[in-house]
């Protein structure tokens, strides 16, 4: 059974690790333990722990975007891949986002390297909707409306 609850200050570091994980690392913009608990304490960022069994596997990151309208799902790691856990987590975000944070919209930017998440979030329904771009590689933007 998959669970998100909010994330604790002592699950940082697992967090950060997480983030070092190969087929992590080079598809995320890490940050040091010390962004993290920088990142933390801030009133518009949540970090939710992702459980699988009661057993850290995971977590992410949502900032809510100042219009009140939306929300940014800045990150999401999974330490164990292929198993759907990060599928199932994003379609029970949305509806988190949506009647926790009432919000409308959900936005995210994955590399455009990075062939898998685009796969995952246009089977989920993300549509691009622009780019921009982070030290010479391609950021594509994507959406959804969580109506």
């Amino acid at each position: 059974m998959i669970t998100i609850r909010k994330a604790l200050p002592a699950e940082l570091l697992s967090f950060a690790d997480m983030e070092t994980i190969q087929g992590t690392a080079e598809f995320i913009i890490p940050y040091a333990l010390a962004k993290h608990y920088a990142e933390l304490s801030k009133p518009d960022v949540q970090y939710l722990a992702i459980l699988a069994e009661k057993k850290l596997v995971g977590f992410m990151i949502l900032v809510l975007d100042p219009d009140g309208v939306s929300v940014e799902f800045r990150r999401i790691v999974v330490a164990t891949k292929g198993k759907g856990i990060g599928q199932a987590v994003i379609a029970s975000i949305e509806d988190y986002c949506k009647q926790q944070l009432a919000r409308q919209r959900i936005w995210l930017d994955v590399f455009e390297f990075n062939q898998r998440g685009r796969y995952i979030y246009e089977k989920l329904g993300y549509e691009q909707f622009g780019q921009g771009e982070h030290r010479g590689k391609v950021l594509l933007l994507y959406e959804k409306a969580l109506c």
